[in-house]
């Protein structure tokens, strides 16, 4: 049997998405070397330079949920347009900035308005699929991202050390290039499936839900505060793993390289099948599944520092990784009232842009205070915290016929 099989029944639109969404992070080489480019090119401190990233992060981080509203209000697809136009036109400017603060706010507004594309992408994805094929579309879009991110850095690798000014001339062109992409390409003209069809969730009136504020949605916010341990977990990639493998157990940076590719290669290879075969699965078990995988990786690392052994690790939390983020986007899509699905998926952006910044940064200071035994503990809790509130979720039916919550 087929375990692509799934593809053929994925709208047309969603397959432009994925095409622009490749385009884009084939070009993503920026950011990656943006922390080598500042203290090479500017002769500032390593921590100056990893200000900068927390400028660009608190930029994510602020600009997720107000996008997500515009989205809802002038269109998904043409914020997607004018966040890469723009973008791709900044990035030509930005190697001709020398002043330290200056960068600063000139990165706070970049991510502001590149970051943009990410809720925006989402919603215009779930509009466009309906509730059997939302895990397959997101799957495919994560798909689309990976791809392209295993070209991209490798070709700023490349660029950085020809000149640094080309990874933003190269970056800021694909980005032009998918926006003129999305600009030509027609668009299937299809009635908007209905976002709020799934067996776990009443539906109340449109007209209730139009004018409601997300904070008074108690469900979704509990949900949101959920996700915020497991994906600080998640983080750990970039965070207290690196740190673990070079610093403490002397490996070298290629091996490092390594066990990123392992992660890589699954989800090219897996992510979409396995969310096809998992489509009907219940979306609070796929979180829960794919969160306590994510700890089980991790704290598995406490019974042996081999490398082949890590290694497996890296296998256990990867497949807890391509059943979590497409379980999260989707559950999403099905909780967001009509016609916000923008506003919705602009706050999980927020958690996920949250757990970026917090999540490398408490990695390394538990790794640099308690030792590398207590982080992977600790990152198992973590995950057990969301995996256990997932599960606990429930729904039960007022005389409004509301959504409330009520935990086992």
């Amino acid at each position: 049997m087929n375990p692509w099989r799934g593809l053929k029944n994925i709208p047309h639109n969603i397959w432009i998405l994925a095409f622009a969404t490749l385009i884009n992070r084939s070009g993503t080489m920026v950011l990656p070397f943006l922390a080598l480019y500042i203290t090479q090119d500017l002769q500032v401190s390593a921590g100056s330079a990893g200000l900068v990233l927390t400028f660009y992060g608190l930029g994510a981080l602020i600009t997720a949920p107000f996008v997500g509203k515009l989205s809802d209000k002038i269109g998904a697809l043409l914020v997607m347009k004018l966040s890469l136009i723009v973008t791709g036109l900044m990035l030509f400017i930005y190697p001709f900035l020398e002043n330290y603060y200056l960068i600063l706010g000139y990165t706070f507004i970049w991510s502001i308005i590149g970051e943009a594309f990410r809720p925006a992408n989402l919603s215009l994805i779930a509009s466009e699929s309906d509730v059997e094929q939302r895990k397959t579309s997101f799957a495919l879009n994560r798909l689309a991202i990976n791809l392209g991110m295993s070209i991209g850095p490798l070709i700023g690798g490349i660029l950085s050390t020809i000149n640094f000014d080309l990874l933003f001339y190269v970056d800021g062109i694909t980005s032009l290039l998918a926006g003129i992409f999305l600009m030509i390409v027609k668009f299937d003209k299809s009635e908007k499936p209905n976002l709020n069809t799934v067996n776990e969730i009443t539906v109340q009136s449109s007209n209730k839900k139009r004018s409601e504020s997300i904070l008074k949605d108690k469900y979704f916010l509990l949900f949101l505060i959920a996700l915020i341990p497991v994906q600080i977990v998640f983080f750990q990639h970039i965070g207290g793993l690196p740190l673990y493998v070079v610093r403490e157990l002397g490996y070298s940076g290629a091996v490092f390289g390594i066990l990123t590719a392992i992660n890589t290669v699954l989800i090219i290879f897996i992510e979409v099948p396995l969310n096809n075969a998992m489509a009907n699965w219940n979306d609070k078990v796929a979180l829960a599944l794919g969160a306590i995988l994510c700890g089980l990786g991790y704290i598995l690392m406490v019974l042996s520092n081999n490398i082949f052994f890590i290694g497996f690790t890296v296998v256990i939390w990867t497949f807890g990784e391509m059943i979590f983020f497409p379980a999260s986007t989707s559950y999403t899509s099905n909780l967001s009232p009509e016609n916000r699905s923008g506003e919705y998926m602009g706050y999980l952006q927020m958690t996920f842009s949250l757990a970026l910044m917090l999540g490398p940064w408490l990695g390394g200071e538990v790794l640099e205070t308690y030792g590398s035994t207590m982080l992977w503990i600790g990152a198992f809790i973590f995950s057990a915290i969301s995996s256990v509130m997932f599960i606990m979720f429930k729904k039960t039916d007022n005389v409004k016929n509301k959504i409330i919550i009520k935990l086992l």
